[in-house]
């Protein structure tokens, strides 16, 4: 039993390699799945561009909209903000909320950046795309010191339809397949490096120190688990709290429930302080001398012209 219990603590110490490892397989799953069944290079001039390019970043693009889509981080900050447009600066610290949603859209783009560097490796893509460029300088840099049949047949060489002898469309394809495998190591490289610079700085600018700064992160992980898990339990009491009022034909129980000002302040984004030093916005209101014990009459939510939740 002890064994198993730190195996699961190391899995779960570790969950963000793990998760990135996993993304990345899937990534490179995708990518060979897009290529084997999906990509066919047209091989004119008038195509390759535009279909190459589309299967390079289409899916790069529908990534990260994925990620800002499934971030949790995102739709707190941004939730009801057109009614409240302080909810995206509070304080009128605008300057933190870019922060914020800089940190959002870096965390979304890691999904993307693995889809462009597998592809890029890769070579497929690219050499569709780039073979049907009729730019001079691409032109000349590929067909330099060769016949005119070159510059004719250089949207043909990604297919086995060119007219080259199989030495020079081999030398083409080497050539481009190197062109896109630099360009995806420029990409990992420059994105480990900006990886690295930003967490420098990150921690650099830390108002807490190292330990503080692990501890604030697992508190905030307990604290979204137990969240989920009293969620459960009290969602599931009000709605057997209402079906027995609904069933028997009598006036329902009373339910204590936060009012909605304690959830609109427990909402907010928090950052550390060390004025208040506190861990979370749940703890700053719990922990506020004024606080209001005043409970909604009715747990209920308010919803405009009829529109319920599905």
């Amino acid at each position: 039993m002890d064994n198993f219990q730190t195996i699961l603590r190391f899995f779960m110490n570790q969950k963000a390699t793990i998760g990135y490892s996993f993304m990345a397989l899937l990534t490179i799953g995708g990518e060979r799945i897009f290529t084997m069944v999906s990509f066919q290079c047209p091989c004119n001039h008038d195509q390759n561009f535009p279909y190459g390019l589309t299967f390079l970043l289409g899916p790069a693009a529908v990534l990260l909209v994925m990620g800002l889509f499934l971030s949790t981080r995102m739709w707190r900050l941004y939730t009801g903000c057109c009614l409240d447009p302080m909810k995206l600066c509070p304080r009128g610290n605008c300057f933190g909320c870019l922060r914020v949603f800089m940190n959002i859209f870096s965390g979304a783009c890691v999904a993307p950046i693995m889809w462009l560097s597998v592809a890029l490796l890769n070579g497929t893509f690219y050499e569709c795309a780039v073979s049907g460029l009729d730019e001079n300088v691409v032109v000349d840099l590929f067909c330099k010191n060769k016949t005119l049949k070159c510059r004719e047949e250089l949207a043909r060489v990604p297919c086995d339809r060119s007219k080259l002898s199989s030495e020079e469309r081999m030398e083409l394809l080497l050539m481009l397949r190197a062109q896109s495998q630099i360009l995806g190591w420029c990409i990992i490289i420059l994105s480990a490096i900006v990886g690295l610079l930003g967490t420098c700085y990150h921690n650099c600018r830390s108002k807490v120190s190292y330990l503080q700064l692990t501890f604030w992160k697992r508190y905030m992980d307990k604290e979204k688990e137990s969240f989920d898990t009293f969620a459960v339990d009290y969602a599931t009491k009000l709605a057997e709290r209402n079906l027995k009022s609904f069933f028997e034909n009598k006036d329902p129980a009373p339910f204590p429930f936060p009012n909605h000002k304690a959830w609109e302040e427990i909402s907010a984004y928090y950052t550390f302080s060390r004025s208040e030093q506190y861990y979370s916005t749940l703890q700053r209101y719990v922990e506020k001398a004024d606080r209001d014990f005043t409970p909604e009459k009715r747990p209920v939510l308010e919803l405009e012209d009829g529109i319920e939740m599905s």
